[in-house]
């Protein structure tokens, strides 16, 4: 986290020169305003960052801390960048990219379950600052030596995010109710049960009363281990496969 925007410049934040050629030199750092605003949130939720609490946590005046971010949307930036910086993206990898990435979504999962802040802020805002760009650069390094086009490599990464996102928004409306995956399972597998057997769902009756068949062992590893090395085998080419991915 580097970049310290000038007083009144526009464009992204990450864009911006970190000073004007003149003048005092800055009290306070993006880093600094991000790590205040992350207490903020983690100890109240979100609607606790506001302008003035973020500048009253660094020790400024409201007035003073437009001298480095714009609105209340960059101080969201600066958050979601900083809380992406706590990915340990330096441990070396299998060479194998399935499991690789799966060890990075446990990371990425980790950081939504200790910020669940993060599921308020859109993905799609602003742009990818310093640590989210890091990422990026990890993910594509991890499937490098896969023969995927660029094109598809990056959709990737889109839906890598997107599945993990998912997850962790399912993990925390469930706590908000008051239950666990496992409790959550029993209730949908109770009910469809006995919905079944009211004949008017032939279908559903004979998935439920199906004999025990050798994936069914699978039940017993994590929804989000299962469900996502399924999607990325589908999504990688085979490791054998000769030609590259063009499309």
């Amino acid at each position: 986290m580097t970049n310290d925007p000038v007083p009144g410049a526009s464009g992204s934040i990450w864009t911006r020169p970190a000073r004007l050629a003149r003048g005092p030199v800055p009290e306070h750092s993006a880093a600094e305003i991000a790590r205040a605003a992350i207490s903020l949130a983690d100890s109240y939720g979100l609607s606790a960052v506001t302008m003035r609490a973020v500048a009253s946590a660094i020790g400024t005046a409201p007035a003073s801390l437009y001298r480095y971010v714009n609105t209340r949307s960059e101080v969201l930036e600066l958050m979601a960048d900083q809380a992406a910086g706590e990915y340990k993206l330096q441990e070396p990898g299998t060479g194998e990219p399935v499991t690789d990435l799966l060890a990075l979504a446990h990371q990425v999962l980790a950081v939504y379950r200790r910020h669940p802040w993060l599921l308020e802020i859109p993905p799609a805002v602003g742009l990818p600052g310093p640590n989210a760009l890091a990422y990026m650069e990890h993910m594509l390094a991890t499937l490098s030596g896969t023969a995927m086009s660029r094109y598809r490599k990056l959709e990737l990464i889109g839906l890598f995010g997107g599945m993990i996102r998912a997850f962790a928004q399912m993990e925390a409306e469930q706590q908000r109710v008051g239950q666990d995956a496992a409790q959550w399972q029993e209730q949908v597998a109770s009910y469809l049960i006995q919905v079944a057997a009211d004949g008017q769902h032939p279908h559903l009756a004979a998935v439920l009363g199906a004999p025990p068949q050798d994936d069914d062992a699978l039940a017993h590893e994590p929804i989000f281990d299962r469900a996502l090395t399924r999607i990325l085998t589908a999504l990688l080419p085979a490791r054998d496969s000769g030609s590259r991915d063009l499309g």
